[in-house]
């Protein structure tokens, strides 16, 4: 029976209520995940790290399904160049950030940096927190169905260099993976869509939630890419 969670602050909801059917392996995954199934690199146990947020927005585009993902300005001192979804730290009027802080963070990050319009988006899910130690960032990946899709593109050059979307197809085709391998000698995995390379903690979540979603598809793990990978 699908349920409807009521925020503590007037207008942020969880709900389950008309997703399509196609997100339910993604609901189902995103309420059976474990935060160790996701990343070795958890919140740290003191309490430490910058409370954040990002929107893991589905829609559904002339291909079928897609992620709404955005590159970051090549200016930027944090994550340059960089593929991402949406996403930033949590501001104080966002409020609780063990509660629906992160959820109207999400929505807000999206709407300043995308443009889109945050009342045709249906949150239905959030994935436990995760950390980023480069950055210190604590994240909580919030997932939205896009019900009434607005244009979008990029509102700010200084932060934003290109927002577009991508086809479930085209992240789950063996053909567009590959693995990265940083300097530090962390190995993740990547995809090659788009003329982007998107890595790190973005592709790290894709690469999981297609996994358990049991989206994915057998791919050469051995195929490597530099991060400096041009189309």
């Amino acid at each position: 029976m699908a349920m409807t969670r009521a925020s503590h602050t007037t207008g942020v909801t969880l709900s389950k209520d008309g997703l399509p059917s196609w997100l339910d392996p993604v609901v189902h995954a995103v309420e059976t995940v474990e935060p160790r199934q996701l990343s070795r690199f958890l919140p740290p146990a003191n309490g430490a790290g910058r409370q954040s947020a990002v929107l893991i927005l589905f829609g559904e585009g002339e291909r079928g399904p897609e992620l709404l993902l955005m590159e970051r300005a090549s200016s930027l001192r944090s994550h340059a160049g960089q593929p991402s979804f949406p996403g930033g730290a949590l501001d104080p009027e966002d409020g609780d950030p063990h509660g629906d802080g992160p959820l109207r963070a999400a929505l807000r990050e999206a709407e300043e940096e995308t443009g889109l319009d945050p009342s045709g988006v249906q949150l239905f899910g959030v994935l436990p927190k995760l950390y980023i130690p480069v950055s210190g960032f604590v994240v909580t990946p919030v997932l939205g169905w896009w019900r009434e899709p607005t244009p979008v593109g990029v509102v700010d050059p200084n932060e934003t260099a290109r927002v577009f979307t991508v086809p479930v197809a085209d992240l789950t085709d063996p053909d567009n993976r590959a693995t990265t391998v940083h300097p530090s000698g962390h190995r993740g995995p990547a995809f090659l869509v788009e003329s982007a390379l998107v890595w790190g903690f973005t592709a790290g979540i894709i690469d999981r939630l297609l996994h358990y979603a049991s989206w994915e598809r057998p791919w050469d793990r051995e195929k490597q890419v530099p991060l400096d990978w041009r189309a």
